[in-house]
């Protein structure tokens, strides 16, 4: 779990551009899908999960699109990666798929190292803003503006 699963990535980076785009009223999906590398129908079904997190608001009509309902600074990466998982029931391996197929249930030596990764993931998740990427975007944007000009 040392990065999301593509989902959880394609959700961030759909919800990065929105961030970007703050302000500039409701944004396509077909916008967000070219921005971002990420295939439309993906992202469709993506952004309605993400709509029912209270992360993102959507209208529709031709005038229709996604934006943020709260600041950048006011959601964090982890917000976005546990609205998307399902959270690991108690006792089961956050390795595997399955409990049924795993041959090591109840006695895997790697089950709680697995457990530590995955918290710590979640430690820098839920301490990394969307303001924060884009904070952290920034000077390289602006060096690539500086070299066209």
């Amino acid at each position: 779990m040392l990065t999301p699963p593509k989902k959880g990535q394609y959700a961030l980076r759909a919800v990065y551009e929105l961030a970007k785009r703050r302000g500039q009223g409701p944004i396509k999906i077909s916008a967000i899908a070219e921005a971002q590398a990420i295939p439309h129908r993906f992202l469709e079904v993506i952004l309605h999960q993400l709509k029912g997190s209270g992360l993102v608001d959507a209208k529709r009509g031709y005038y229709g699109g996604y934006a943020l309902s709260k600041p950048p600074a006011d959601i964090t990466v982890g917000d976005v990666l546990r609205h998307l998982q399902r959270e690991t029931p108690p006792g089961q391996c956050v390795a595997c798929g399955s409990q049924q197929s795993c041959p090591f249930v109840g006695r895997c030596a790697f089950s709680l190292l697995w457990q530590r990764v995955k918290n710590a993931a979640y430690e820098i998740y839920d301490s990394t803003t969307l303001q924060d990427l884009l904070d952290d975007h920034a000077p390289v944007e602006a060096l690539k503006t500086m070299g066209a000009a």
